[in-house]
């Protein structure tokens, strides 16, 4: 059965740092384009970094460019993402996704085409 536990959202202030996990469960990551969406307060779902299965190449949104680092451990079989420099425009619910066609939850983002949401999102709150 695939299982997987989204973690590392909270409440943090302005210029704090976060990590997110990804943790999956009989489910081979290895392979799969990954990433990671939010969806912030009366805002549309957008993408925020992706890894490319094919080059292994990261992508990110502008906004988070240089503050923010997806990363992934096929091993773990799971998805990170490590924020830093937190600021208010980065409260979402953030949600990992990949490339899978399960859920009927899919969406594309850049060169990772399409990626499924996996999971409800975890939470990330920060104030000002």
């Amino acid at each position: 059965e695939v299982q997987l536990v989204e973690s590392g959202g909270g409440l943090v202030q302005t210029g704090q740092s976060l990590t997110l996990s990804c943790a999956l469960s009989g489910f081979a990551l290895d392979g799969r384009s990954v990433g990671w969406f939010r969806e912030a307060p009366g805002k549309e779902r957008e993408g925020v970094s992706c890894i490319n299965s094919r080059d292994a190449v990261a992508v990110y949104a502008d906004s988070v460019r240089g503050r923010f680092k997806i990363s992934k451990d096929n091993a773990k079989a799971t998805v990170y993402l490590q924020m830093e420099s937190l600021t208010p425009a980065d409260t979402a619910v953030y949600y990992c996704a990949g490339q899978t066609d399960i859920f009927g939850r899919r969406y594309y983002y850049s060169s990772c085409g399409y990626l499924e949401i996996w999971g409800q999102g975890t939470l990330v709150n920060v104030s000002s």
